[in-house]
């Protein structure tokens, strides 16, 4: 283990370093954001991949160096927040968001409004829930809109308003080019435009968001906002079924199932497969 992690470092001081004085970042936030960056995080790095959560055979690794380059990097406390809750520490990780929040992390604001949208780890309390995700969405973080619209009232309660906070993150962020492909496919705060929503959820898709990836499946099956093409339907499927995505998954079965058999009550008895 310690050899491994040693020749880890040897790589990530390597990466760091050929990025240039100008662009140079300390090798513990590069291996910071190896370990612990947020795929829905509007402050990763393009080119850190992210992890859903902080693998458990990580967690050691991320605690180290995220609390290394926390006191220069808004990420990298953010990202020890998530380290700290994936080792079920959450006051450290309460901390640890709550300074994120302060310099400005949108990821850590919508961290917390989840706490105390859920009580979970400090007195429920949904009217910082709410403050918490207004000021993760009036910044255009996705997740700020999409939670601030599921607690009711502030700006998300205006669909159209939602959707010009979307359009900011969507420049960049493919959370929020995923959502606003969602409101336009289903008119929500506007007119419906599918070719609009096919162009969010390509640019998503492109970005292996799995979200994305199904619903490019879907509208390239039914031919919703551009072509109809069944064989890249069912390559988006398995992409976006690769990643977890369970509507892909059950997609591909229906793909592979198409005819149902029904007795003469309409209940099915079964299903032709190729």
């Amino acid at each position: 283990m310690k050899r491994a992690l040693q020749g880890l470092l040897i790589v990530v001081v390597a990466a760091a370093l050929a990025q240039g004085p100008a662009h140079a970042q300390s090798a513990d936030l590069v291996l910071c954001d190896r370990v612990a960056a947020d795929p829905a995080d509007p402050d990763k790095p393009a080119d850190a991949k992210g992890v859903a959560d902080v693998a458990a055979s990580d967690i050691a690794t991320a605690i180290k160096f995220c609390k290394s380059a926390a006191s220069s990097s808004r990420r990298a406390m953010y990202q020890l927040g998530r380290a700290y809750a994936a080792n079920r520490q959450m006051p450290e990780a309460l901390a640890a968001w709550r300074k994120a929040a302060d310099k400005g992390s949108t990821s850590a604001m919508v961290e917390l409004g989840v706490l105390y949208g859920t009580g979970a780890g400090v007195t429920r309390d949904e009217a910082q829930a709410r403050k918490l995700f207004e000021r993760a969405a009036r910044a255009g973080n996705p997740r700020g809109v999409s939670n601030l619209a599921a607690l009711g009232g502030g700006a998300a309660s205006d669909p159209a308003r939602g959707r010009e906070l979307l359009s900011k993150a969507a420049e960049t962020n493919a959370e929020a080019q995923y959502q606003l492909g969602m409101m336009l496919a289903e008119g929500n705060g506007g007119a419906r435009d599918d070719t609009a929503a096919r162009a969010l959820f390509e640019k998503a898709a492109g970005q292996n968001h799995p979200g994305a990836l199904e619903r490019m499946g879907a509208f390239a099956q039914e031919g919703r906002g551009g072509p109809k093409d069944s064989d890249a339907a069912k390559a988006y499927y398995q992409r976006a079924a690769a990643l977890g995505d369970e509507d892909a998954k059950k997609a591909l079965e229906r793909l592979r199932c198409p005819y149902t058999i029904k007795d003469k009550r309409g209940n099915v008895v079964t299903n032709l497969c190729f």
